[in-house]
């Protein structure tokens, strides 16, 4: 049974299985579209994707042209000029093959945009000229995130939520409630971390205003989230397994988000400092290959810029992350740590 939602002040009554389409940008053209195909069929009718995400937009834009209105397309821009905005909008509004985005969002941006601001008029104008229906905005950063909120600007916010979320997310998510403003949870697996879907489901069905976009590649991956419906709840083992996976992760992990890239030094950093807890996680991906070694090689390159601390939304000392994770995989390696 599909479950419904309202997505906030938007009034989109949309599938609880939203469709992330960054994924579908490592995927082919044939297997995306067959992939998003069996979506639609299946009754996903939220789909979130950006300029930035490659080649995803047009991969929408070839699956949905012809029921186009039977679905709500959500995309981004991380431009911050009103001159690239509108390139922008032009150019995503090509690929997709639509006249109209129903939901544009400002993705990931430096600053929240504000009611003065240049770009924000742009948006609005965007809005009234009927190319854009609604406005939202997309961030990483909890003080942007409430500056959002707190502005009454923005229909929907986009932000990292998953069962490893703490109470400063739960804080966020209630203060959505409360003002009518659609909650869109990205990296609802935790970027890659979290293994158990249906746990991951479970607890997202707690939040009646939380609607998760699923990052999906796979037709299983697909086949998993369509499996679940309202009885899908949190039992007390589900509880137990996110506890024990909590406990395990801690706070200070890289979430693999991206947004320290790129490296003075070529540190491939979403890889090297979470490879602790792929080599746990995940035991044969990625492996202990020589291609692998000399990826984490590199980390001896670090000379502590910090740029990559500076642009990390959560904070991270990333340098030492670097260090101990090499050190970490050195061990396994050499079979002094066992995994």
């Amino acid at each position: 049974m599909v479950i419904k939602m309202r997505l906030g002040k938007t009034n989109f009554k949309v599938n609880k299985n939203g469709f992330g389409a960054l994924p579908i940008q490592r995927r082919n053209e044939k297997d995306s579209i067959e992939i998003l195909k069996k979506a639609y069929d299946n009754g996903i009718n939220f789909y979130d994707s950006a300029r930035f995400y490659t080649d995803s937009e047009g991969k929408l834009g070839k699956a949905f042209e012809d029921i186009r209105e039977n679905i709500y397309i959500a995309t981004k821009t991380g431009t911050e000029t009103p001159e690239e905005f509108w390139n922008d909008l032009e150019t995503s509004l090509k690929e997709l093959k639509t006249d109209y985005v129903d939901l544009y969002q400002f993705h990931n941006i430096s600053f929240c945009p504000k009611e003065d601001d240049e770009l924000y008029k742009a948006m609005l104008e965007a809005k009234e000229e009927g190319t854009v229906k609604h406005i939202g905005i997309t961030t990483h950063k909890i003080t942007h995130a409430h500056e959002a909120l707190d502005s009454g600007l923005y229909e929907t916010l986009q932000y990292p939520f998953s069962y490893l979320s703490g109470e400063e997310e739960l804080n966020l998510v209630e203060k959505c409630r409360q003002l009518d403003v659609g909650f869109i949870a990205m990296k609802g697996m935790g970027g890659g971390l979290i293994k158990n879907s249906q746990a991951s489901f479970a607890y997202m069905n707690q939040f009646d205003n939380v609607l998760p976009i699923w990052g999906i590649q796979e037709l299983e991956e697909l086949d998993e989230f369509l499996s679940y419906d309202a009885n899908t709840i949190l039992t007390a083992d589900l509880k137990e397994y996110i506890e024990k996976d909590k406990e395990e992760l801690g706070v200070n992990f890289c979430r693999g988000c991206g947004y320290c890239m790129p490296c003075p030094e070529e540190i491939n950093i979403s890889l090297c400092s979470r490879m602790s807890l792929w080599l746990r996680r995940f035991p044969t991906e990625p492996s202990l290959d020589e291609k692998t070694q000399k990826i984490m090689e590199k980390t001896k390159d670090c000379t502590e810029c910090y740029s990559c601390v500076d642009k990390c939304p959560y904070e991270l000392d990333i340098p030492e992350l670097l260090k101990s994770n090499y050190e970490d995989y050195q061990n396994v390696l050499s079979g002094k740590t066992k995994v």
